[in-house]
């Protein structure tokens, strides 16, 4: 039996097995195949190496040695906190050999107390971290506040250029280490060897829960409907942290091709790096590729290199920009999914322009979706009616860690994981996103919590009732901005109020741009307030928020 609680069930395990949406094969033991099979083939890039797959196999041997002498047992978790380097994906890999859980999902946003925390809550038992990286990393320690915890076996410390770092903590072993004595692989798909923190309005990550078979279906049904082989050569402008990365690195697996992270070199652009490296695939969020749209128009160019498929998720993609992509020959893929049901929804090579970008396109081989009234989730919606989308099949999260309300709250009566978002179909079957339930800002792919703003603001004296909330934006699809409520007699200028959000611990990246102070919000009939209307108001220009820009202490003295 596993030593983590989860959903998996042996008879809906058998049913995936018979359609063919789960196999026998894992992460780690596809390495190895693609491995014997194309041995002078690439697998993986970053600025620094471009490995092939027998040296990633036998990188992740060595590296499964090193975790296996150091004591961990199966099911422990591995975390990490890194940038964008092949070295994440050797780790994740080498957990999957050993039967490790891997936590890869510390964000560079994130501050050491936020990284503590969140080790703790998963009882982590080896770490992996760069110095310099983090939003703190100038004034905050991980390296000594990971080794204080209890629970903490092995912490690795990893140099910016690759060099050995000593300083108290494990030494990563180069690319041409030995492997040592390896325990047997384990070689069940069916185990746990992802958790990934995500969250909802209230800030308060969740870690979800994936085998080896709820990733590699999502990988596989993509490789299948996107045409994918092992001449595929993919660019991933989304971090490794994220769950877009992770996407990534399962068609990967599934195909056989080469995966180059966001790792740039020196004087580099994103564009440059595509162009390079000969990337075919580009996977991200439309910030991105209004960003790659703007740096080529500035330089004249009219052809993104060897790029047609650019997959865009998140939020939706400008008709423009997917035009501008159309028109190079680039097929714009508009996905939407989640952290725990993967990119599961999307657009296909033959849907034509009004499909790409005004719906996500039908549930992938092995998925369902349906929606669900708004009031009462157990009873599915009537057709032409807005519903909260919920999900089902082979690419589901197994549960989320040590959270077993969350776990059975996610699902209705009949087993349906319900997003929390809410969506309509057209008359072709596609789903288009309409709006979400939660509470979430999506800031150009990075998730901002408002209720962690929130809770900051009205520790100012001053504020009396603070709200955060959206504000549109044609580039990042999203900004946040904070409302605030005075006590009677006071006043808040937007420069005191970011700098008290910046004294109290909030990330720069989860800074408000836009500020505003109210007499009243809009409540519902139990006291909420109203953040729907606050959003509609803005849009009406019914309440006019002003543009802020936060400047760091340090700044602001230079």
């Amino acid at each position: 039996l596993s030593p983590i609680l989860s959903l998996h069930d042996p008879q809906t395990a058998r049913e995936y097995y018979e359609r063919g949406v789960w196999r026998t094969d894992t992460l780690y033991t596809l390495v190895r195949e693609h491995a014997r099979v194309r041995p002078q083939a690439y697998a993986l890039r970053d600025s620094r190496r471009r490995i092939t797959w027998p040296q990633l196999a036998r990188w992740v041997d060595a590296l499964a040695s090193e975790l296996h002498a150091a004591g961990l047992k199966r099911g422990q978790r591995v975390s990490v906190w890194l940038p964008n380097r092949v070295e994440s994906v050797v780790i994740f890999l080498a957990c999957s050999r050993n039967g490790y859980v891997c936590n890869p999902s510390l964000h560079q946003n994130y501050t050491v107390h936020d990284v503590v925390q969140l080790l703790e809550r998963i009882q982590t038992a080896v770490l992996f971290a760069q110095p310099g990286y983090g939003a703190d990393a100038d004034t905050a320690d991980i390296f000594a506040a990971a080794r204080a915890l209890p629970a903490m076996k092995s912490v690795y410390r990893l140099l910016s250029d690759g060099a050995v770092a000593q300083h108290d903590c494990a030494v990563f072993p180069a690319l041409s280490s030995d492997p040592g004595a390896l325990p047997e692989p384990v070689l069940n798909p069916d185990k746990i060897v992802y958790l990934a923190f995500t969250s909802g309005t209230t800030g308060t990550p969740k870690g979800v829960l994936h085998s080896d078979n709820t990733l590699l279906a999502n990988g596989r049904a993509m490789v299948h409907d996107w045409h994918h082989d092992d001449s595929t050569i993919l660019f991933s402008h989304s971090p490794l942290s994220h769950h877009i990365g992770t996407v990534a690195i399962e068609q990967s697996l599934a195909a056989g091709f080469e995966v180059v992270v966001n790792d740039l070199p020196p004087g580099k652009k994103p564009l440059d790096w595509i162009i390079d490296t000969g990337a075919t695939y580009v996977m991200g969020v439309p910030t991105h590729a209004m960003d790659i749209l703007a740096d080529m128009k500035a330089r004249g160019m009219a052809k993104l290199g060897k790029v047609s498929i650019f997959y865009m998720a998140g939020s939706i993609i400008p008709p423009q920009t997917a035009k501008s992509f159309l028109d190079m020959g680039i097929k714009p893929q508009n996905i939407y999914g989640m952290t725990e049901n993967g990119s599961h929804q999307y657009t296909l090579p033959d849907d034509d322009v009004e499909v790409i970008t005004s719906t996500c396109g039908r549930a992938c081989t092995g998925y369902e979706t349906r929606l669900w009234d708004q009031e009462n989730p157990d009873i599915e919606a009537k057709p032409g009616v807005v519903g909260e989308i919920g999900t089902r099949g082979a690419l589901l999260t197994l549960g989320y860690f040590n959270n077993q309300d969350a776990t059975e709250n996610s699902f209705n009566a009949s087993g349906w994981f319900l997003s929390g978002d809410l969506g309509s179909f057209d008359a072709r079957g596609n789903l288009q996103i309409v709006g979400r339930k939660k509470d979430l800002i999506i800031r150009g792919g990075h998730n901002i919590y408002p209720a962690h703003i929130e809770n900051l603001a009205v520790k100012h004296p001053a504020v009396l009732k603070a709200a955060a909330f959206p504000i549109a934006d044609e580039r990042l699809g999203e900004r946040a901005c904070l409302a605030v409520i005075v006590r009677d007699g006071n006043s808040l200028s937007a420069v005191e109020a970011l700098e008290h959000l910046g004294e109290h611990g909030l990330s720069k990246y989860d800074m408000p741009e836009y500020y505003i102070c109210m007499d009243v919000f809009p409540h519902t009939a139990s006291g909420k307030i109203l953040k729907r209307e606050l959003v509609e108001m803005a849009k009406a220009g019914k309440i006019k928020p002003a543009p802020v820009r936060w400047i760091s202490p340090e700044k602001r003295k230079a």
